[in-house]
């Protein structure tokens, strides 16, 4: 029986590799503007106190494999040796049964010499059995190595990386688009831009509200955001390319899932209530389903980034020692419009997808984010934001209405969490208007729903930056490397 021999797998990682023979990414790469967690990702990458590898992680569909293409582009413009830049496609029937050992030496065999680090990329690992048991020996004992892998099934990777990575592997988490990725992606004109850090220039707020509603739609996966084709049948690309892939394939086989429809029919639930609260006795008595067994579904459906749980704390901020309700968001709002068509800005049903677009901006941030709901009635505050020592210390009203910004007092919830836990700051969100109001010691101010996706958007990239720089000082001692 014949096999593969090392000269047809060195020669396929020659077709992968063209900027070996040209120094360059292909132009189609370069005409695409690169996602803003390029520099987070690149700098845990170059930095040379750290010695982990990369494991990107992130749902379907957001863009991890072009993010790996703009890294080596960012590389080579950095005058790194292209011979020293390896692309590796895990999936292809060439390199089934290749231990990672063996490719780096025949990425080596296929670009001898230069001098330096030598970077690697490995996308779609997930296809590569234990690849995270022959990932381990390289970081340890390659110290001219620098590694990455990637993957489509998130949950795989999340879960094998946190098993057996501890010390060696480093987690990023690729979120859908931010709404100011959007805009920069899009190319339109601006309509606002920060000119100093969380200060903010707004040229026209029907414009930016035109094209939030647009992003609230369409924009959280880049195809989605900027091809027509694929905007013309985003059911099609939603459905069928990103959330079947993973209820059919991805979490099945990972966990064992005998009755997919159940669970299938389960993520429907939950997508048509986002930002809805829900209890696992509701969500049985809809389903037919056991409340163990959609509490490990729900997990499941975390674990691969298709949603997130909030839970609730009382107007004290304390989370309740028995949790019987929590809210269940779509990580990207984009995915409602994949399953059930777009919505427009004046039906009931686009409020509660503000509401999951403003949190899909943060919850990637690793913030303490919950929900306050407590008594019978007007007691309740969208978003509550802790402390290490789980005190208040942000609360956010999500709405889409300017009805409240004369009159902030109506936001009886807001009033009743902030007379209980006095904060220096509270927000609301409006649809089109800007207020500010001192109501006891806490100043409310309101700001477009749009122009707080915008921050909370440009703020998650500014905050893994910080991320990195703590990681450096933790594990090195000293400042982190500027890029060159």
């Amino acid at each position: 029986m014949k096999d593969f021999s090392n000269q047809q797998v060195i020669d396929h990682l020659k077709r992968l590799n063209p900027w070996w023979r040209s120094s360059q990414v292909d132009d189609e790469t370069l005409a695409l503007r690169p996602r803003a967690y390029l520099d987070p990702v690149r700098q845990l990458l170059v930095e040379p106190g750290l010695r982990r590898a990369v494991v990107l992680l992130g749902p379907r569909r957001v863009g991890k494999t072009i993010l790996i293409r703009h890294l080596i582009a960012r590389l080579l413009d950095d005058k790194v040796d292209a011979r020293r830049i390896a692309y590796v496609e895990m999936d292809h029937p060439l390199l089934h049964g290749q231990s990672l050992e063996a490719l780096v030496q025949q990425v080596e065999a296929a670009t001898p010499g230069g001098e330096g680090l030598r970077y690697l990329f490995f996308d779609e690992i997930q296809s590569h059995k234990d690849w995270e048991k022959h990932l381990k020996p390289l970081v340890d004992h390659r110290s001219d190595l620098r590694l990455l892998v990637s993957g489509s099934a998130a949950a795989a990777l999340k879960r094998q990386s946190t098993e057996s990575g501890a010390g060696r592997f480093t987690d990023f988490l690729l979120p859908p688009l931010t709404f100011s990725e959007y805009l920069d992606l899009r190319r339109d004109e601006a309509v606002i831009w920060e000119d100093r850090p969380n200060s903010y220039v707004l040229r026209d707020i029907g414009r930016l509200n035109a094209q939030f509603v647009d992003y609230v739609n369409f924009g959280g996966y880049p195809e989605l955001a900027l091809s027509p084709t694929v905007r013309s049948d985003p059911i099609r690309f939603v459905k069928s390319d990103i959330v079947d892939k993973v209820l059919l394939r991805d979490l099945p086989q990972l966990y064992g899932i005998n009755d997919i429809q159940e669970l299938n029919s389960l993520f429907t639930l939950l997508a048509f209530n986002t930002a809805e609260q829900v209890s696992f006795e509701q969500l049985s008595q809809r389903s037919g389903v056991g409340k163990q067994t959609i509490q490990k579904y729900i997990e499941y459906l975390e674990a691969a980034f298709l949603v997130k749980r909030v839970f609730r704390v009382d107007q004290d901020g304390r989370r309740y020692r028995r949790e019987r309700n929590f809210k269940v968001y779509l990580t990207n709002s984009a995915m409602y419009t994949g399953l059930f068509g777009a919505r427009q800005p004046d039906e009931r049903e686009f409020g509660h997808l503000v509401e999951t677009a403003l949190f899909a901006q943060r919850f990637h941030e690793g913030a303490r984010l919950n929900y306050a709901q407590w008594g019978k009635q007007d007691c309740e505050v969208d978003l509550v934001e802790s402390s290490p020592l789980l005190k208040p210390t942000g609360v956010l009203e999500i709405k889409w209405s300017d009805r409240y910004v004369n009159k902030p007092e109506d936001l009886k919830g807001l009033m009743k969490f902030i007379h209980r836990n006095p904060l220096q700051m509270a927000w609301a969100s409006t649809r089109s208007q800007f207020g500010k109001k001192v109501i006891g010691d806490t100043e409310v101010r309101q700001w477009p729903a749009a122009v707080l996706a915008f921050h909370y958007g440009v703020g998650a990239v500014r905050g893994r930056l910080a991320d990195f720089d703590a990681q450096v000082r933790e594990f090195t001692g000293h400042e982190p490397c500027p890029p060159p």
